[in-house]
């Protein structure tokens, strides 16, 4: 059986901090123009901003229809599993917007987010929480964290221009490619 709150309380921010990893969830608003997005999210840490507002830092990876759809209609979902422990799921759902990193918001925020930060991020998510479901999780298997994988730093190391880190946040400005000399 589902429980239902409209805000994020002491217990369920310590499950949310507590979690290795969690879902994001987004869809076009016409699905003739795309398909639902589920994409799970390591190495940066989902925050509990206050009682009705979370974010996270977000890297490159196969795309970015997560903006897409959030830019499109906001509707986002966020779920979070206890793999150890005691069983359990935790489910945010809210409308979602994507920031630049020179974003007021973040800013704002940029002590909660200065151990996530790096120079690969590409934006910051903040999501507006309208409603928090928790269920059992029974189903879920039991797993022990064993460490964050390296393959995305060493992908963006090879491929991305760092940026560099001003205060605790990443500077602002898009992601530049490397660029291969070629030998004449």
């Amino acid at each position: 059986m589902a429980d239902y709150y409209d805000h994020i309380d002491d217990e369920r921010k310590a499950f949310i901090e507590a979690q290795h990893m969690f879902f994001v969830a987004t869809a076009p608003s016409d699905p003739e123009d795309g398909f639902p997005n589920l994409s799970p999210k390591g190495r940066t840490l989902l925050r509990v901003l206050n009682p009705n507002l979370v974010g996270y830092l977000d890297y490159p990876g196969s795309g970015n229809e997560t903006a897409k759809h959030t830019a499109e209609n906001g509707r986002i979902t966020l779920m979070l599993c206890s793999f150890g422990g005691t069983a359990g799921i935790l489910r945010l759902y809210g409308r979602g917007r994507s920031v630049d990193l020179d974003d007021p918001l973040l800013t704002q925020h940029k002590a909660a987010f200065q151990d996530d930060a790096h120079p690969y991020v590409r934006q910051a998510f903040f999501i507006d929480v309208e409603k928090v479901q928790t269920s059992c999780g029974y189903a879920v298997p039991k797993m022990d964290f064993v460490a964050d994988r390296l393959t995305l730093d060493k992908s963006c190391a090879r491929n991305i221009e760092p940026r560099e880190i001003v205060d605790g946040l990443p500077v602002a400005g898009p992601l530049r490619a490397k660029v291969e000399k070629v030998n004449a």
